[in-house]
Formats: C-alpha cells, structure tokens, sequence
C-alpha cells in the first residue's frame, strides 16, 4: 500500500509507509555525553483563541512529552525557542511553564534547564532596563531548582551600543547567579532581531566578545550552547574555552560529527532536533558512550537530512515541523500550535517530513502516522 504525496512541483509521488518503528527502549542518562533536548509545547486546540492572545497550553500533554524525553535519558531544555519563545509563548506563559516543568523533573528525577530572556519588555528598553528583566526571570529558574540559560535578548541587541555594553550586562548577571549557568548564542537565521549580538555583525569580533565574557567568569559558566549553523566555528569556538567550560552544540545541521567530537575535543548537545529523534538520538548517545563512534554515526548521520529539512530557511519556522512530526507520532492529539503557527510550513515541506521521519522509523505505530498524514492531505483536497 502507497501513501501519495504532494511533490512540490505540481505533481505527486508514490510512498510506501514503512510497517515498523525504530526499536529504541527508556534507558538511564549518559555517561560520555551531557545531552538536552529542546522541547516543544502543546497547544490546547479548545481554547477560543487569536494569534495576538495569551499562549492556550494543554499542561497534561506537554508535561507527558517531557516525561517521554526523560524516560530515554535526555535532559529537557525548557522555555527555549523550541518552546516558541517570542513566535506564541510570551513571559507569562513561559514562566508557568518553567515552574511546572520543574516541578516534574523533580518528581520524576529528569535533568532540566531553563531560558532566562527578557521576553516580558514589550517595546523599547534601556540597558537597566534589560538587566532588570533578566534578574526577574533568572530568579524564577534559580527558586524553581532548574539550571538557568542566559538566552540572547532581543531587547539587548536592541539597546546596546557597543561590545562593552554585552560585558556590563552579562557580567552583572553571572556575578549575581546561585549556580553557574548556560550562555546561549543564538544567530539570526533562528531570530532576525539578533542580528549583530555581541556588539559585531562580524562574527569573528562578536566571538572575541562572547569569549571574554566567559574569560572573566568561567567558574559562573557550565557552558555554551552555539547556534550558528557552522561547525567550524563551534569547533574554533569549543577549543578556545576556559577548561571546564563545555560546549553544547544547538547546530541542527552538523550535530553528529560535532558530538562525536575529534582528538581536541567534543560537544554536548542541546538541541530542538532531539525533540522528534529523542529515542533514537538517546540510543546513539549509548553507542557513543561505549566509545563506538562509528556506530554512533551509522546511527544519527541519516538523520541529519530530516533535520536539514526542518531547519531550512526561513529557519525560525522549525518549531512547526517539530510540533507536526508529535502529532504524527502520537504524542499529541492534534496540530495545533501556539499562535497558530501550524500555517507556517506547507504541505509539500510536511509531507517530505513525513516522508523522511518514517523513513528512519521515528513514529512508535506507523499506521497511525499514516491515517494521520492521509487526514491532512485530505484537508488540503488531496485523495488517495
């Protein structure tokens, strides 16, 4: 039996859904490897809602998805851009995320950390300003009992003048932080408003700045997380930091040659991909941590085309494939997201999605995912 599928010319092809899933089983966290993944939020498809409205959140399925990472021995990375950090889920709705999650991962023992932006500035701030909005949401993760991630500020990019004013600020808040933290680069492709952090458009000079940053206060930074899309500058980046300072790559395009690392070194992983290959992605982290590299590669390569796909420009829109490939497998009972950002990508993107995922095996009933990708043609006014 064939599934057929738009081709994005006009045209349609033949796909024969694949009969059985990807074999992965729960399994403990990981010895080799420190590895997150971002997670996504489930809308509530109910709620009488607008685009511009408060985030409508259904807890129960977003909490059972952070349960089904932790069963498989990943670290969740909570309110991130994953979790439409600024594209749906404002301050309010992030904060009582934050809070619930944290209180799961303590119920259940589940490694978690959580973003620390500015998100609650609404229009233009001044640099106190922007500290201020940081310490708030830095002080919530802390008495939540979660790992903080100093998240990139569109407020900050905004006000600051020069690479100085990213010293002052991000000194200020490591210098006051309870424990040490994640600093988190994310590039413009992810957010445009970005553009230019670290006071440089040139990422060379922005690097240097970054780096200084952690130069004077590497016993207040766990680590970095790179979200640039160039694995030699992630590389070039992880072998200049302070030692004991780790690197997590938030590459979406080059994480496995970058996790496995080479004779200088390695990357940690936090990372939105992990959201729909979290037990595949967990397997291969224990092949790894048996010191099979190779086996660990066989693993996650092929995946890294499905994630290409997702994470292509305009890259901010990831979230939705992310959110589309849950429902397929069952982890949701709906596409719906927050802001109605299920209209983000279009059929032939989901249906190449489709394609690509259950081709590796990602959906745990493959019937399923095939009833449900058919439903979806059959909106569109595709008939098999």
């Amino acid at each position: 039996m064939t599934i057929r599928l738009p081709a994005g010319d006009g045209g349609f092809r033949a796909y024969e859904p694949r009969k059985e899933p990807f074999a992965a089983t729960p399994g403990t966290p990981f010895t080799s490897r420190t590895v997150f993944s971002a997670a996504h939020v489930v809308a509530d498809p109910f709620a009488d809602s607008t685009p511009d409205s408060p985030a409508a959140v259904d807890w129960d399925a977003t909490l059972a998805f952070r349960r089904h990472l932790w069963s498989h021995g990943l670290g969740v990375a909570e309110a991130m851009d994953t979790a439409q950090r600024g594209m749906g889920l404002d301050w309010a709705g992030a904060a009582e995320l934050i809070r619930r999650s944290a209180a799961e991962a303590t119920s259940v023992g589940g490694l978690i950390a959580c973003g620390v932006g500015t998100d609650q500035l609404t229009g233009p701030a001044t640099l106190d300003e922007v500290r201020a909005a940081y310490e708030e949401q830095l002080a919530l993760v802390e008495e939540s009992g979660a790992q903080a991630i100093l998240m990139a500020s569109r407020a900050l990019a905004a006000a600051a003048k020069s690479p100085e004013d990213y010293l002052e600020v991000y000194g200020h808040l490591l210098r006051q932080s309870a424990e040490p933290v994640v600093l988190h680069w994310l590039g413009p492709m992810f957010d445009p408003a970005l553009e230019g952090y670290w006071g440089s458009s040139d990422l060379d000079a922005a690097t240097d700045t970054f780096l200084e940053v952690i130069a004077a206060h590497p016993d207040k930074v766990d680590g970095i997380k790179v979200s640039l899309l160039e694995a030699q500058r992630e590389i070039d980046i992880r072998r200049r930091l302070p030692q004991g300072v780790r690197c997590y790559t938030g590459d979406d395009f080059n994480y496995p040659e970058l996790i496995a690392g080479d004779e200088q070194g390695f990357s940690h992983a936090l990372l939105g991909i992990f959201d729909p290959l979290g037990p595949l992605a967990a397997e291969a982290v224990r092949v790894l941590d048996t010191g099979d590299a190779k086996g660990f590669r066989e693993l996650l390569d092929p995946t890294v085309e499905l994630s290409r796909h997702l994470f292509q420009a305009p890259t901010r829109f990831y979230k939705t494939g992310v959110v589309f490939l849950a429902w397929l497998a069952g982890h949701q009972s709906h596409f719906t997201m927050v802001g109605g950002l299920q209209s983000a990508r279009s059929l032939p993107h989901f249906a190449r999605a489709y394609e690509l995922a259950d081709g590796l095996g990602l959906f745990p009933d493959p019937k399923l995912a095939e009833e449900r990708m058919k439903n979806l043609l059959s909106l569109y006014g595709v008939n098999q």
